[in-house]
């Protein structure tokens, strides 16, 4: 496994962590907003194991906030990183993957389909990566790989528990009265923890999971209330 992210000791500690579970695993901290960087992952990646099985495309996290205040830096930042680091991640690893007939998921996020007043720039991010998770499903099954996508809700990250505390912050209550009325306001059935997302992730990329193609899967919830 090789993991890629702009901080080097989370990096570290991660692999260390894989190790002592008896993985085997390596890293490289890249910026992949940079044009040039998600070719140098992907060369460094099969430098460390020979090839590449799959590829999951998790870097990201846009600003939030009123439209009418968001600027144009800040909608490029956002799809530098979660929207075009993802294509040319892609671009570059997708010979290997045909090589091996190999599996490309995208985590993108339910504020694609439903992005809300202060998700502009995420929601449009996240509708991109949609829209071509679906173009290269097709391409896909012409030269063997397999492409999906998963949408997160509100998963338990340190982004949610910074938007947590400020909330509880913000009424005068502790973070778990909050985050109860976080899920009533929302009609969702709880916050998600990073394992749910990985035990989908892991079932999509196995041999039982190969029929899916194409799949844009909520994972979220029930906050999605459409169709």
């Amino acid at each position: 496994m090789v993991l890629c992210a702009r901080g080097q000791a989370l990096l570290d500690r991660a692999v260390g962590e894989i190790r002592a579970a008896g993985g085997s695993a390596a890293a490289i901290a890249l910026d992949l907003r940079l044009p040039e960087t998600p070719q140098r992952l992907v060369d460094f990646a099969v430098a460390e194991f020979g090839g590449l099985d799959i590829v999951v495309n998790n870097a990201g996290a846009t600003k939030r906030g009123k439209f009418v205040e968001l600027t144009d830096e800040e909608f490029a930042d956002g799809f530098a990183l979660k929207y075009f680091g993802a294509v040319r991640v892609s671009r570059a690893a997708w010979p290997h993957l045909k090589q091996s007939r190999g599996s490309l998921l995208f985590i993108s996020g339910a504020g694609g389909r439903t992005p809300g007043a202060e998700f502009a720039i995420g929601g449009s991010v996240n509708a991109a990566l949609l829209s071509l998770t679906k173009a290269l499903a097709e391409q896909g099954i012409q030269d063997g790989v397999q492409v999906n996508c998963i949408n997160p809700g509100s998963i338990r990250t340190a982004r949610y528990t910074t938007r947590l505390n400020a909330l509880a912050a913000e009424n005068g209550v502790e973070p778990a009265a909050a985050e109860a009325g976080f899920v009533r306001e929302h009609g969702i059935t709880r916050i998600g923890e990073v394992e749910d997302i990985a035990a989908l992730a892991a079932f999509m990329v196995s041999p039982e999971g190969r029929l899916l193609q194409g799949s844009l899967i909520d994972m979220d919830a029930g906050s999605t209330k459409t169709i």
